[in-house]
């Protein structure tokens, strides 16, 4: 399986122009820069891809912002400040305008260049997800209708999904609120975004994009088990209008739909479809602190919005997530945030200038933001998640 990770990293590499960097195995499987450009013995230049063997420690607040895997502030990454990219990102995301839900997406005419970044990073990410990801995602994704080969459009993927599952993709340009975006799950339909990372970083992400919606949360909604769990949340969610009732609910749909690990043996394997989605994060899946599945400590727990994990919360098996959720969820009334001492929203780290996730709930940014934005900068005619 490792020389399965190699060979995907070695295509990766070849195709962002770092072929004749060459690279052994780090301290913990990583991947250490020997020879090319910039190596040598100075530890910034032993850069390894993606971070990933970086402390947390070395991580907070920072983000893999070059595909040699250096780190920097989060504003520093490619997609976040790249005219260019940000003009076609726009003009991609601002086709979810007036949008609603259910209604089919406008198809999408994908350059090369961004053809090429789908099939790069699907490569990655299925040989990491061989090693790293448990097993039901694992049978999951064999019959995931998710091509390798070409970008699909929102209508090639939602049917088949719609047959095996009853969800399909709805349009989202951006940040959506959370009573749309999680609300929507109870009648099969999950936000999704159309446009592509930026091909200079082709690993990491700081906002999801469509390999993150559709290749990460396509895997679960080909699933009937994590289907299930979507709907539960929505069905939560169409009953709530408090809105610090429904942010607990989407930090709860952060620790476990977008990041949650299952421990198989002793070693923790991922289910979260932001990790599914980020080569780096889902290599280092034992750095984070890993706490046992408590509702009550993920309510309290700070998360990172554009860069890796602290802290992940780990369950014994896909049937343990879903009692817990559904034991806490069908006792949530639009008072439990006073219960839980929850009557104002938690802080949380603050993102880049304009770096809000397209495709995560409202939840998952910060409370100022206005519910429904514009595509510049994540915009999705309202809609949300969780990560490269």
């Amino acid at each position: 399986m490792l020389s399965d990770l190699h060979c995907a990293l070695r295509g990766v590499l070849t195709e962002v122009g770092l072929a004749d960097v060459e690279w052994a195995d780090a301290d913990g499987g990583g991947l250490r820069q020997t020879s090319g450009v910039g190596a040598g013995p100075d530890r910034a230049h032993e850069s390894t891809l993606l971070g990933d063997i970086y402390s947390v420690s070395e991580t907070e607040g920072r983000t893999p912002v070059a595909a040699d895997g250096r780190l920097g502030a989060p504003a520093e990454h490619p997609g976040l400040g790249d005219p260019h990219y940000l003009r076609r990102r726009q003009a991609i995301a601002g086709m979810a305008r007036e949008h609603r839900v259910g209604d089919p997406a406008p198809m999408v005419d994908y350059s090369a260049s961004e053809e090429r970044t789908w099939r790069i990073v699907h490569q990655a990410l299925w040989a990491a997800q061989g090693e790293h990801a448990c097993r039901a995602v694992l049978d999951a994704r064999e019959q995931a209708p998710i091509p390798a080969d070409h970008i699909p459009q929102h209508a090639e993927v939602g049917p088949e999904l719609r047959r095996m599952t009853g969800f399909d993709f709805t349009l989202a340009g951006g940040v959506v609120a959370n009573k749309r975006f999680l609300g929507s799950m109870a009648e099969g339909y999950f936000h999704a975004v159309q446009f592509v990372r930026h091909p200079a970083v082709p690993l990491f992400t700081p906002e999801p994009d469509v390999i993150h919606d559709v290749f990460g949360h396509g895997i679960h909604l080909s699933c009937p088990a994590f289907a299930d769990i979507y709907r539960l949340i929505g069905q939560t969610a169409r009953r709530i209008d408090n809105a610090d009732v429904l942010q607990m609910i989407s930090d709860v749909y952060w620790f476990t739909v977008e990041y949650g690990i299952l421990d198989e043996d002793g070693t923790p394997k991922a289910y979260g479809a932001a990790l599914l989605s980020s080569y780096g994060e889902i290599r280092r899946l034992g750095l984070p602190r890993a706490r046992a599945l408590d509702i009550e400590a993920m309510l309290a727990t700070r998360y990172e919005i554009d860069g890796y994990q602290p802290v992940l919360f780990s369950a014994r098996c896909l049937h343990e997530v879903a009692d817990t959720l559904n034991g806490f969820l069908e006792k949530l009334d639009d008072e439990s945030a006073q219960r839980f001492g929850r009557t104002r929203l938690p802080e949380r780290a603050s993102p880049a200038p304009g770096s809000a996730p397209a495709a995560w709930p409202m939840s998952s940014r910060r409370p100022d933001r206005p519910r429904f934005r514009a595509a510049p900068r994540l915009t999705r005619s309202g809609r949300r998640r969780p990560q490269p």
